[in-house]
């Protein structure tokens, strides 16, 4: 009898049709919701996919494949190759897919492998890092991604075929040379940070990289450093610094300079004794770009010089897009002009010109981000030499970029270390493939310049120049560096300018051992940091670092060299430094206290060119106020506060990302 009740309950219940609750008068059939089927992959940029089936909604939630295409995460996988400068490509676009598209059998999604979503995050961090982009939300290995046990799928399963046949195409293919590494083509932003962050964990035992600021639209300043203790100052070894792409449109130097770091790691890893003592002896700091934010819209194909008679009168044309900063600065002319502090003092009895401090008004007008994070760079370590490299002109420079007569713009202006510089100068052009030749000049340079040198202000009078800065302001000794009359040249021309100028590279590397080095310390054997060391007929002295250790670069010959701090007795040597010395002379002193006198503490004081003092660095916050004053006046808000790449993301409109920004 029950069986029978139920059957007629049944046989009722479908008889009659469902009907939507909410619709009033005669009963309205309820829709049947047709359940979700695998359906062919439409979105362009995965069709690459090991699969052809996808399913929505997706992993996302997004339930069209319309909604999946105007959606963020779509567009950065459309423009991540381009972001971050071809790097993981295509890993993190499929990636990327395998969320948006997921595959689909047997109308069932399935999801991605973790332990891939792991891989790649590992392998590609550094990118994102490098262009100041978190690590994308829906690439979330824990969120999205499962274990093997769960059933799931490898994502670049089609990607690692193909690489597995080219590793077997490749097996017996001969082993490449440690510069064969090296893709002589023109280098983003990202691609730049990129190497070198591959440098360092390829050579993680001798190299870093670290930052030393941004640019005013966001990018990293960013350095390598190569030392057998990578981080540390070690005792009485020099260290020394490469500047690059200062004007953003000279990219020569640029490209060398990550040529070079590639160079010094592979090179002490193949065991090259020159390198491996090179490097073992020396802390080398390699900037590739100063200027990050004009090499982004530098323009190539630029014959004419850089440098001119009529250089002020020009306008910020075609000629010369992408020099300046972000803010139309020209860099090296940002520096604080203590050229001119030198020349006002010359008549003045006992002058000097050496650790002049940075006048206070300097601040009060435009200082540049990127000048101000150099200045800090080159205050908080001991440099003893130092090159900047730029374009338009063939010839290494040295001090004084500025002339001595304010009324004549090709006049011999020469520092205290004329020589010093001369040798200098002469180390990098005559190791240079064709420099030293006269033959081969070009550009302004061609009616002053020597075997490849020349001097500065002879050549084009200017102020506010880094070279000039380094050396009256620091212990540091820069030359400027003109790589080629051409400020862009061709990528097929990159292999034989690196050719052309790698042993310049490594021998002016090696001429920061010239001249002497050595320790001043007290009596009891305390070291004395800021002890002066003073060359008789060299009006211009040096300092010792927190350790009492210093570095004198010098001609050889013979010269009389003396140590003294206030309160502390003077020492005196005599010294001899023969010709073609593989490394500095080491000369110590030790130095007796004395009583405090205080008309001698004066003369000491009299006889230093102070207008002001030496530690002040931006004793007004200056530079923060400008930053803020910029950003309203100019209304940078975005350009000030959100990434270079924000502007992809933002100009379509719709719901910005800010899970890209990072916190």
């Amino acid at each position: 009898m029950l069986v029978i009740l139920l059957q007629m309950l049944l046989v009722v219940s479908c008889s009659r049709p469902r009907c939507d609750p909410g619709y009033r008068g005669r009963c309205k059939p309820m829709p049947v919701e047709e359940k979700p089927k695998c359906t062919d992959i439409m979105l362009s940029y995965c069709d690459d996919m090991a699969y052809t089936h996808t399913m929505f909604p997706n992993i996302l939630g997004h339930k069209t494949r319309e909604e999946a295409e105007i959606g963020a995460e779509y567009l950065l996988i459309s423009v991540a190759e381009s972001l971050l400068g071809g790097e993981c490509n295509p890993d993190i676009r499929m990636l990327g897919c395998s969320v948006l598209a997921p595959r689909c059998e047997k109308s069932k999604v399935l999801k991605p492998c973790r332990s891939t979503c792991e891989a790649v995050r590992k392998r590609c961090d550094h990118a994102f890092d490098g262009i100041d982009m978190a690590w994308p939300y829906f690439l979330d290995c824990d969120r999205f991604f499962v274990g093997d046990e769960e059933g799931c799928y490898d994502p670049l399963e089609g990607l690692r075929a193909q690489q597995d046949e080219e590793e077997y195409d490749s097996m017996n293919a001969p082993p490449e040379e440690p510069a064969s590494k090296m893709h002589f083509t023109y280098h983003s932003n990202a691609q730049l940070i990129s190497v070198l962050k591959r440098t360092e964990e390829q050579c993680s035992d001798i190299s870093r990289t670290y930052s030393i600021g941004r640019s005013l639209e966001g990018r990293e300043l960013m350095v390598i450093e190569f030392s057998n203790n990578p981080g540390k100052h070690e005792l009485l070894e020099p260290e020394m610094k490469y500047i690059g792409n200062m004007h953003g449109n000279e990219v020569l130097g640029r490209q060398l300079l990550i040529y070079l770091a590639q160079f010094l790691c592979s090179e002490y890893q193949a065991g090259n004794e020159r390198i491996q003592t090179l490097i073992n002896t020396t802390r080398i700091h390699i900037l590739p770009s100063m200027n990050p934010d004009g090499y982004e819209v530098a323009v190539s194909g630029q014959q004419d010089s850089n440098y001119g008679d009529d250089e002020e009168g020009r306008t910020y044309d075609s000629w010369n897009i992408g020099r300046n900063n972000a803010q139309n600065i020209d860099l090296n002319r940002n520096f604080p002009d203590l050229t001119s502090n030198v020349y006002n003092r010359r008549r003045l009895k006992g002058y000097r010109t050496d650790h002049i401090p940075i006048p206070d008004f300097y601040w009060f007008g435009k200082v540049a981000p990127e000048t101000y994070a150099v200045m800090k760079w080159i205050r908080s370590i001991p440099f003893v030499l130092s090159a900047n490299f730029h374009g338009g002109d063939f010839v290494v420079s040295y001090p004084y970029d500025l002339s001595k007569h304010p009324l004549e713009h090709n006049m011999f202006s020469p520092t205290p270390d004329d020589q010093v510089f001369k040798l200098l100068a002469g180390t990098y052009a005559n190791s240079h493939e064709s420099m030293f030749s006269e033959s081969t000049h070009c550009g302004p340079s061609r009616s002053f310049s020597k075997k490849g040198t020349v001097n500065g202000a002879q050549w084009s009078s200017f102020a506010g120049g880094m070279q000039d800065f380094n050396y009256l302001h620091t212990n540091c000794f820069e030359v400027t560096v003109e790589l080629g009359c051409d400020k862009f040249p061709p990528e097929e021309d990159l292999l034989m300018s690196w050719h052309e100028n790698h042993e310049a590279l490594i021998a002016f590397m090696e001429a920061a051992h010239l001249g002497i080095k050595g320790i001043v310390t007290d009596d009891e054997g305390n070291a004395i940091k800021d002890a002066r060391i003073s060359v008789k007929g060299i009006r211009h002295d040096i300092t010792t670092a927190e350790n009492g250790d210093y570095w004198r670069l010098l001609t050889p010959g013979i010269h009389i060299v003396s140590a003294w701090a206030p309160g502390y007795t003077r020492a005196m040597k005599r010294i001899h430094l023969p010709r073609r010395m593989a490394t500095a002379g080491q000369v110590d002193f030790v130095l007796g206290k004395v009583a405090f006198d205080p008309d001698k503490q004066d003369e000491d004081d009299s006889i230093l060119p102070s207008t002001g003092n030496y530690e002040r660095f931006d004793p007004f916050n200056q530079y923060e106020r400008y930053t803020m004053m910029a950003d309203l006046s100019q209304t940078r808000e975005v350009r000030q506060e959100k990434p270079w790449w924000w502007s992809y993301f933002t100009q379509q409109g719709g719901v910005a990302p800010t899970w890209l920004l990072k916190m």
